[in-house]
């Protein structure tokens, strides 16, 4: 299992506009009608990656808990899935329902989203304030498969309360670790 650190783009970056297929809706979404009126959070994910199984308690958990309070949540999956099925969008569907997303999971199929975010493992979370500015990019937290650490999303939440409650966001993050982004044809 490959660990692949986050590209950790820089704070301040404009959150890139898309529009892209919801496997949960069967609609197109923008960002512009999934972004939240205090903050988005933007996370790229997929099906089969260890390290997405590990934390997806915690990101179904958050999204219950922060979209209430005027935070958009959305994950996005950009692998090949040619060369990786199970990780194709009808199996998409399914692991948001077993995994109760109360988000969209959207399937990134040119792999443009994902390079224009500088992306590069799942999973990889970023989070934008109100004039969708990035102010948070890294890790959720310091758990990982096997690692014995607890997982819940200390990082990334501490972040979004921060954003909430109108106070500085730490700058010293730490990247995300996972599995690379599954590149078509290796080429990025």
């Amino acid at each position: 299992m490959a660990r692949t650190p986050s590209n950790m783009l820089p704070l301040g970056t404009p959150a890139p506009d898309f529009s892209l297929f919801d496997t949960v809706s069967g609609q197109t979404r923008s960002l512009s009608g999934l972004r939240g009126e205090k903050g988005t959070v933007i996370m790229f994910i997929c099906n089969h990656c260890p390290f997405v199984v590990h934390v997806n308690p915690e990101i179904s958990k958050l999204g219950k808990e922060y979209q209430e309070k005027g935070i958009g949540f959305v994950a996005i999956s950009s692998n090949d899935v040619v060369n990786y099925p199970q990780d194709a969008p009808h199996l998409m569907t399914e692991v948001a329902q077993k995994e109760g997303y109360s988000f969209p999971y959207l399937y990134d199929e040119s792999q443009d989203v994902a390079k224009a975010y500088d992306a590069a493992c799942t999973p990889d979370f970023y989070l934008f304030n109100s004039s969708l500015k990035l102010v948070y990019r890294g890790q959720l937290d310091d758990s990982r498969p096997q690692n014995g650490l607890p997982l819940d999303g200390h990082d990334l939440r501490n972040a979004i309360d921060a954003l909430l409650e109108g106070k500085s966001i730490d700058q010293d993050q730490k990247p995300s670790i996972g599995c690379n982004i599954k590149w078509i044809d290796n080429g990025h």
